[in-house]
């Protein structure tokens, strides 16, 4: 059927889970249509909203189209839409920050009770109840196997090969969840496809249309300068041996630092070819895939261009055997982590002096994206390291301040912090030692008298911190628009 008749299974209040992860492989035709079923309805003057999982982000215009329509009244785990970040910041939208390995490990907790309509996009369906999925796995097998109905967008755009990519595993629940027999990077421990009831599967929407991924924003001359900062610190820990020689799996979180510093171990001929054990794989993973600095890459989608998603597609004989695509709860498991030692790179958005990580809210208040997977990584990985700028617009804003508004990741997790200015590698200091090293090698000259003064005028003990100027920065950047006030 089409779209719109689909939508018709979508009822006021119901829970909605749509697959994908990101852009990659995400319903593509029902958000709108569900949009403009939201719009019939409120002409009406009647209620209609939706409660809305994903596996991580899907495409901003899905979630720009539902929120502008007003169809949407609580949400989770993370989300990337600036009209549904406004509506979220002005209280009209609840919405849930999560870890995106507990997701659907919630789910199968009953913690949000029943799904009541899944929307999964599939390459292919078998009339026996066989799921195969395209691009971006995220949590659409729980999703399938937990909802009441679903509908599937059959979208024939993907490449039939795409399945071959896919390791679907399921968990389990305590007590009989099971260990995850994940090894190496590459390991396989599952099937290409998903299987549930046939009977449950209400409508099928043909389509042919691509993820649409953007390319990536030029690299700038901060971000470079980072990403060499991260290759000198790495070549420095395999130097002391703390990273064999083969080298470890990489982690890389989203953005334009996290490409910068994927090209630049691509480039330097000191870091050995290595695998990427992650939750996504970005633009620069494709080209050193084919370049082999990165000879194996597990992820939960392919978060790439249009036209590396197709280049990809043209050369499946080589992706094929160098690209595995599982569940967001294996993709980002803790077990698995721990034991592969995988080495985790994410951008933070404020630090203090003390190490605690900001990842979420300006000042405090106003949520930017969310947490994503940067903390299954963070927690667990063998070699935790945060990147950010020291200073953003212009100066008048310090990355780098004497209390965090508002904690992700406290300091007992954040092992390195990286700005443009340098390293600071805090593992094994004690607080007053890592405040020091942090505004030493990390603040910016603009802000470092400042915050030695602090640090240095503050009470305490273990800690030292005055309650009344410790947020000073904070305020002055409220009050003049400016942290120096």
């Amino acid at each position: 059927m089409d779209a719109n008749e689909a939508a018709e299974f979508i009822q006021h209040n119901d829970l909605v889970a749509f697959g994908g992860f990101t852009h990659a492989g995400s319903p593509k035709v029902l958000p709108a249509a569900i949009a403009g079923r939201a719009s019939e309805m409120h002409h009406a003057q009647k209620p209609f909203q939706i409660r809305l999982l994903t596996g991580a982000s899907i495409s901003a215009f899905a979630d720009d189209i539902l929120s502008e329509a007003g169809a949407i009244s609580w949400r989770a785990p993370y989300q990337t839409s600036p009209g549904l970040r406004q509506k979220i910041n002005h209280g009209q939208v609840k919405f849930v920050d999560m870890h995106l390995s507990e997701v659907a490990q919630a789910v199968n907790y009953g913690f949000f009770g029943d799904i009541d309509v899944a929307v999964i996009e599939a390459s292919a369906i078998a009339s026996d109840g066989r799921i195969w999925l395209t691009s971006g796995i995220g949590n659409a097998p729980t999703w399938l196997q937990r909802a009441k109905k679903v509908i599937i967008e059959l979208n024939h755009y993907h490449h039939p090969g795409i399945a071959e990519l896919a390791d679907i595993v399921f968990p389990g629940v305590p007590p009989y969840r099971n260990c995850i027999p994940v090894f190496h990077t590459l390991d396989r421990v599952g099937t290409r496809y998903v299987q549930i009831d046939p009977n449950k599967i209400v409508a099928v929407i043909d389509t042919e249309l691509p993820d649409n991924g953007g390319l990536p924003s030029p690299a700038n001359p901060v971000c470079l300068q980072i990403a060499d900062n991260v290759v000198t610190f790495l070549l420095s820990e395999m130097a002391a041996g703390r990273i064999p020689p083969e080298f470890l799996p990489l982690q890389s979180g989203v953005g334009n630092i996290n490409n910068a510093v994927m090209a630049r171990l691509g480039e330097s001929p000191d870091i050995p070819p290595f695998m990427m054990y992650s939750e996504v794989l970005q633009e620069s993973a494709v080209h050193l895939l084919e370049a082999g600095k990165i000879t194996g890459a597990s992820a939960s989608s392919l978060t790439v261009s249009t036209s590396s998603l197709q280049k990809i597609y043209d050369n499946m004989d080589f992706f094929a055997n160098r690209i595995v695509l599982r569940p967001q709860e294996i993709s980002n498991n803790p077990e698995i982590i721990r034991r592969l030692g995988v080495i985790a790179l994410n951008v933070g958005l404020e630090f203090d002096i003390y190490g605690h990580a900001n990842s979420t809210h300006i000042s405090g208040v106003n949520l930017i994206n969310g947490i994503g997977g940067s903390g299954d990584f963070v927690r667990n990985a063998s070699l935790s390291i945060f990147m950010a700028p020291s200073v953003v617009r212009e100066g008048n804003i310090s990355t780098i301040v004497p209390m965090c508004s508002h904690v992700d990741h406290s300091e007992h997790s954040v092992k390195v912090i990286i700005t443009e200015q340098g390293i600071a590698d805090l593992r094994g200091l004690s607080p007053i030692q890592r405040a020091y090293t942090i505004i030493k090698n990390c603040a910016h000259p603009l802000y470092q008298d400042y915050l030695y003064r602090y640090l240095e005028n503050a009470p305490g003990g273990h800690i030292h911190h005055d309650l009344s100027h410790a947020f000073d920065l904070h305020r002055n950047l409220i009050e003049t628009g400016s942290m120096l006030g």
